[in-house]
């Protein structure tokens, strides 16, 4: 039953509810400007940025707040992540920005304890307001969602199998049980996830994947002759050469295709079994115990805004590798139609804290290959 009370509470509610709203965000705009400004007696901030280290030499956040001075130290995620930790047991706290790809930062960095909450920290009224992300939220890596904030989507294959042009015609396959028919026996080449660094994802793809999963790797790795290598450039030199027909799971299959060299990727959407949501690179975390937390909290804010991720798809897409950033408030014309997100799709995400741990995949193909022989 609804009361005089209940009505009452339900229309000073309605009344109040706009100036709240407009209080929040002023307070958002206050609390920006107070940050900026502390930032500005700091002086400056050391940013750790595997892979999207252009984002700084652009010089486009320079100019945005030249009062802070940007020092970058660049490298992979498996240097930079493992310097930090050596720094910090050395007692020295350098790092106030981590940006990179997942592995890395979410095995030494976020399991090591060295974060702090990036959530807190997003004070931009742009940056706050989730509604401009896709699906209308934040997305973190971490259980708490708090650590590791995710600005990339890319549309992946997943396991990302690569063939060579002359002997495999795509249209043959429409699952990656496929690849299990005996014509391909002993042609197919695969990164090993104990040599390589940075192939979780595809190896994730394949172990977590409900409609791949162990009897898959099994079967691939057991029954099919693969060749392992611990190098991503011999792999795909040995695709393009015809030494194998395709490589799975693979990298890099598309620079090689832009050199003129006859291999290709799969094409997203591809296989049956699903496709993934890839942030390649596109992951920042802000350090604990910063020299400049509040530089780093304006560095960001700022990558995330509007300004920011612009930058980010203009500097970093090339053709065949475009970039697609989860702010779904700037324009995507750049990325083509088969590789754009689908509202609602059941994309495999392999930043979900479900899907991290990599150990149980390499314990298997250790025990499979050892079976082999």
């Amino acid at each position: 039953m609804i009361t005089i009370k209940t009505c009452a509470f339900f229309f000073l509610w309605v009344a109040f509810f706009p100036l709240v709203v407009h209080g929040q965000a002023k307070s958002s705009a206050q609390d920006w400007d107070r940050v900026v400004r502390a930032a500005e007696k700091e002086g400056q901030l050391t940013a750790y940025i595997a892979g999207y280290d252009a984002l700084v030499s652009a010089g486009v956040f320079q100019k945005a707040y030249p009062k802070i001075k940007v020092l970058s130290v660049t490298g992979s995620g498996s240097q930079l992540a493992p310097r930090i930790a050596a720094e910090r047991r050395a007692e020295k706290y350098l790092a106030d920005v981590y940006g990179g790809g997942g592995n890395s930062l979410f095995q030494v960095l976020y399991q090591g304890k060295m974060l702090d909450p990036v959530r807190p920290a997003l004070v931009h009224p742009e940056v706050a307001d989730e509604s401009k992300w896709w699906e209308g939220k934040h997305k973190y890596v971490d259980r708490e969602g708090q650590y590791i904030f995710v600005y990339e989507g890319n549309v992946s294959a997943g396991a990302t199998p690569g063939f060579n042009t002359k002997q495999v015609n795509p249209n043959e396959f429409k699952s990656y049980w496929d690849f299990l028919a005996p014509k391909w026996k002993g042609k197919i080449v695969s990164v090993d996830i104990r040599r390589v660094r940075g192939a979780g994802l595809m190896w994730q793809y394949m172990y977590y994947n409900p409609e791949l999963g162990q009897k898959y790797i099994r079967r691939l790795f057991g029954e099919m002759e693969v060749t392992m290598v611990g190098d991503l450039r011999q792999a795909v030199d040995w695709l393009a050469t015809g030494k194998f027909a395709i490589c799975l799971p693979c990298r890099d299959v598309l620079d090689a295709k832009r050199q003129g060299l006859p291999v290709d990727d799969f094409e997203p959407y591809h296989f049956k079994e699903g496709v993934s949501i890839s942030s390649a690179f596109g992951q920042v975390a802000l350090m604990n115990r910063a020299p400049h937390p509040n530089a780093a909290k304006v560095f960001v804010n700022w990558l995330l805004s509007r300004e920011g991720q612009i930058l980010f798809q203009k500097v970093l897409s090339q053709p065949g590798s475009e970039k697609n950033s989860r702010r779904i408030d700037i324009s995507h014309d750049h990325v083509p139609p088969h590789e754009r997100r689908k509202d609602g799709f059941p994309y495999f995400d392999p930043d979900s804290p479900d899907v991290k741990d990599i150990l149980p995949v390499v314990k298997l193909l250790d025990q499979v290959l050892a079976e082999r022989r």
